[in-house]
């Protein structure tokens, strides 16, 4: 773990977006592993009930729970984004950050 609060794009030649990192000071760190952790143990629920056969809505159910999870950690994640580096970005003059951003949202609602 990484618990600098500075953001640092590192240029890379197969792709623009494989070096780019995000340092994350501990508790944010910490909070998405957290989420991240309970999603993996949905996960594994859901294989274990189709492993015993569970009734198909009982299993639908807990999708659902987990679509919902991850539809959180996304929203805890892109509120961070937003608040760290779209506003660095854009105090470093870098306005093109927006648009990056509206990508990424139309992404999410799909």
């Amino acid at each position: 773990m990484n618990k600098k609060n500075d953001e640092s794009a590192i240029p890379c030649e197969t792709s623009p977006e494989c070096c780019r990192h995000k340092h994350r000071d501990a508790p944010e760190y910490d909070a998405l592993l957290r989420r991240l952790s309970r999603i993996e143990g949905q996960v594994r629920g859901v294989r274990g009930m189709v492993e015993k056969e569970a009734y198909c809505t009982d299993i639908l159910t807990q999708v659902s729970a987990i679509q919902s999870a991850l539809n959180a950690f996304s929203r805890e994640l892109l509120s961070n984004h937003i608040h760290t580096c779209v506003v660095q970005d854009i105090q470093n003059g870098h306005p093109e950050v927006v648009d990056d951003l509206l990508v990424t949202i139309q992404k999410l609602m799909k």
